[in-house]
């Protein structure tokens, strides 16, 4: 087998496996929990710039297929697993995943005690890494200057990589109820599907769009969707959406649309010490007292002390919907003087749980309720 390494910024190294194609990468080195949904993950183009590692010691064993993948692409800057699945088993399998990464160029490493780098991650918080598995060899301290060189996490505005380069319309399903104007910002595709099916039609916007662009295409509410980077380095999107929301008409935002919400209505953002990833992450509705388990990809978060305070920049009052119960991170917000909300989490849970599906139906309410 040849022989890969896994190098932190802190100087910690992890020998393994080459897996995927030889190479090297670097990026942030984030944990994902779940148990399934690698191939989700993989594909979810928030995880752009990352490298991501599984904590679930056993993967691929269910292969890859085009129906499950959330974009055209393989986003992650890497990955890291403990024991890859030797076969592919699964009737609706069309390759292996290890073909998968190999196709889309994706550096990753094998055979590492993916427990003690979680350890140890959960300890320090999520840093700069490289995965290295090139045929030429390299010293220990050219390959730290080499992560140690490349740029942190915060920071980082990503969703121009990331987003789609021109516009583009989505039917609804069934019944037209209403129109959406969604800004991609690293958007999947079960996303638009929960949309559609709900009979709204949808035009795509790229993320560098204006308001006013948006404006013209006269839609009765707005979707601002997940994405990768720093909501600090994303000052247009930020005052766009301000400007979106003196319109008066609905606004639904997920993961970093969440966070651009919260910096357009006044809050700030920070950036947690390693992040919530994973399909099993638990939530409370504050206003149901309901206890959801949820999808979460985010390394940032809006920052709100109290559960209610008033816009400073003049919207009203906003309350914290959601929280995570592992560590109370605001996981939702909802303005009561204007029709906008939104959640940290995924609610189209692919792959994940369920139980926040009835984020799109009120989204829908909203929308019917403004005509």
């Amino acid at each position: 087998m040849h022989k890969a390494h896994l190098v932190l910024e802190d100087g910690s190294i992890f020998d393994g496996e080459r897996y995927g194609v030889a190479g090297v990468s670097v990026g942030e080195l984030v944990f994902a929990t779940g148990m399934t949904g690698y191939q989700e993950t993989l594909t979810d183009p928030s995880y752009a710039g990352q490298i991501v590692m599984q904590t679930f010691p056993h993967i691929g064993i269910v292969g890859t297929n085009v129906t499950d993948a959330e974009s055209n692409k393989i986003w992650v800057a890497g990955y890291i697993v403990r024991e890859p699945s030797r076969i592919a088993s699964n009737h609706r399998s069309e390759k292996t995943l290890d073909q998968d990464l190999i196709e889309n160029n994706i550096v990753g490493i094998s055979n590492v005690d993916t427990r003690a780098i979680t350890l140890h991650v959960r300890s320090l918080g999520a840093m700069r890494a490289g995965i290295f598995s090139s045929e030429q060899d390299m010293s220990t301290d050219e390959m730290l200057a080499l992560v140690r060189a490349a740029p942190e996490m915060k920071g980082q505005s990503l969703s121009g990589q990331v987003s789609t380069p021109t516009s583009y319309l989505i039917p609804s399903q069934g019944k037209t109820v209403g129109k959406v104007a969604v800004l991609d910002l690293g958007i999947k595709k079960s996303t638009l599907e929960h949309l559609a099916m709900r009979g709204l039609e949808i035009e795509v916007f790229p993320a560098d769009i204006s308001a006013a662009e948006i404006l013209a295409s006269s839609p009765d509410g707005f979707f601002f969707s997940n994405g990768p980077g720093d909501p600090e380095a994303s000052g247009d999107q930020v005052s766009m959406l301000r400007e979106l929301l003196g319109t008066n008409k609905p606004f639904f935002g997920i993961c970093f649309g969440n966070q651009l919400l919260g910096r357009a209505l006044g809050f700030d953002t920070y950036k947690l010490k390693f992040g919530h990833r994973g399909i099993n992450q638990p939530v409370i509705n504050k206003e149901t007292g309901r206890v959801e388990v949820t999808a979460h990809n985010h390394g940032f978060a809006v920052k709100l002390e109290s559960d209610s305070a008033e816009s400073p920049l003049g919207f009203g009052q906003v309350k914290v919907s959601h929280r995570g119960l592992n560590d109370q991170v605001v996981e939702g917000l909802e303005c009561v003087d204007i029709p906008a909300f939104s959640v940290q989490y995924h609610p189209e849970a692919a792959a994940g749980p369920h139980d926040s599906h009835y984020l799109f139906d009120k989204f829908l309410d909203a929308i019917k309720e403004s005509k």
